[in-house]
């Protein structure tokens, strides 16, 4: 396999608060190939950003993807991927180095901004991610 492109998002509620991510793999077809929903604790929406992020390159690199997109509806963590915009946070600047250690790992990438509307899917799957951390700690309790 040669090239995916990964929807990712990261959702906090409270910021900071219960946070997912979400990621949707995409095939050159345009084939969902896997999803990805998971609950990260409590922590802000940027974290939770770059955390989807890191996770799906993590993820592209497993299958052997020679080349990446990332799509995000994160202008912010684009723009500073992309050198934009500096990382003043220093809670973002340890996944922006792994974010970039990691790209290095693809003979191609690129980074994308598209607005909200169109990253509904990964959306949908971080906040589902949340969803089924709460709902079973309600039937711990």
């Amino acid at each position: 396999m040669s090239k995916v492109t990964a929807y990712t998002d990261g959702a906090s509620r409270g910021n900071p608060g219960n946070a997912g991510i979400g990621i949707l793999f995409v095939d050159e077809k345009g084939d969902i190939i896997k999803e990805i929903c998971e609950y990260i604790g409590q922590t802000t929406n940027n974290i939770a950003e770059y955390t989807a992020m890191v996770t799906a390159l993590k993820e592209a690199i497993e299958m052997n993807f020679e080349e990446i997109e990332i799509i995000s509806d994160s202008e912010l963590m684009v723009k500073q991927i992309n050198g934009e915009y500096q990382v003043k946070n220093e809670g973002l600047k340890p996944l922006y180095k792994e974010a970039c250690e990691l790209l290095k790992e693809f003979k191609k990438y690129t980074v994308r901004h598209v607005r909200r509307e169109h990253n509904k899917k990964a959306d949908k799957l971080a906040n589902r991610g949340i969803d089924e951390a709460l709902d079973e700690e309600e039937i711990d309790i």
